[in-house]
């Protein structure tokens, strides 16, 4: 049996885990660089050689139990596997006091799972970490393409993005107004952070797409950005996030296979457990 990070078969059951993550390793409508459908299997394997006590917080987050339930492998077209990823997510999200994680695959895997979680918690906030504002309405054919991943979020929900340095002209009659942080204002801005939780309550779903980040720091994504968010300051904002706010649910994506994919890879295993750390240290 695989766990999550090799931790004991004890603490990966689902009725001894608060957490539960699915990976989706679907690569299907990227339109540069390839390789997110390897992605999962890169953080599954980053995880596995990771310390896992979190020095900040002086916890195991492990020892609440991450369960893994499950891959979703539809690939036969762009709105299929977003019905798969929101019927599977339908499916956790009965499962009551659990966090829902999901790992990509590029960033369409994330319009199933939000869409799952915005029909279960009302006045939700979506928290978008991204390069790009991925809010074309349709794009190459496809309201599931990656392009369009928080679209149909800014029509349903309350949507911050954080990062954002890259768009379409098209995309602008979208962008939320006064809810986009744009990653040149960031650079200047001292006070970003509590600008961003200004907008930021109630329920809340984060999607972080690994090109939010510099790319010296990850590389191996599809279409890397330059001037994208350090570690630090994003690490602070989220555990801010998680002590405001009730998280619900949270995915990681687009970590791509490259020669050179391992300090993405090991950068998005510790992300994901940094976010396990803050969400069971605010639960306290």
């Amino acid at each position: 049996m695989r766990t999550y990070a090799g931790i004991p078969e004890e603490n990966a059951t689902l009725e001894n885990s608060k957490v539960m993550l699915v990976t989706v390793p679907y690569d299907g409508t990227s339109t540069w660089g390839k390789g997110a459908d390897k992605g999962p299997e890169l953080f599954l394997d980053a995880s596995e050689n990771m310390e896992l006590y979190d020095i900040e917080t002086g916890t195991e987050p492990y020892l609440n139990g991450v369960y893994m339930a499950g891959e979703i492998s539809e690939n036969s077209t762009p709105e299929a596997m977003t019905e798969a990823v929101y019927q599977k997510t339908k499916e956790l999200l009965g499962n009551e006091d659990k966090l829902f994680t999901l790992f990509g695959g590029e960033h369409s895997v994330s319009i199933g799972s939000i869409r799952a979680v915005g029909e279960k918690y009302d006045n939700l906030t979506v928290l978008q970490l991204d390069a790009h504002t991925d809010l074309r309405p349709d794009f190459h054919g496809s309201t599931s393409n990656h392009a369009c991943a928080v679209f149909e979020a800014s029509q349903k929900h309350n949507l911050v993005q954080v990062g954002i340095r890259s768009m379409d002209v098209e995309e602008m009659e979208y962008v939320p107004k006064g809810q986009c942080f744009w990653a040149h204002e960031i650079a200047t801005n001292p006070n970003w952070i509590d600008d961003v939780l200004a907008k930021v309550s109630g329920n809340v779903y984060i999607t972080i797409d690994l090109d939010a980040f510099d790319p010296s720091i990850a590389p191996s994504t599809g279409t890397p950005e330059p001037g994208g968010l350090a570690w630090y300051p994003t690490l602070e904002l989220l555990k801010k996030v998680f002590e405001k706010c009730n998280v619900v649910a949270f995915d990681i994506v687009e970590l791509m296979d490259s020669p050179m994919a391992k300090p993405t890879a090991f950068l998005s295993a510790k992300l994901y457990y940094k976010m396990l750390a803050y969400y069971f240290t605010a639960k306290k």
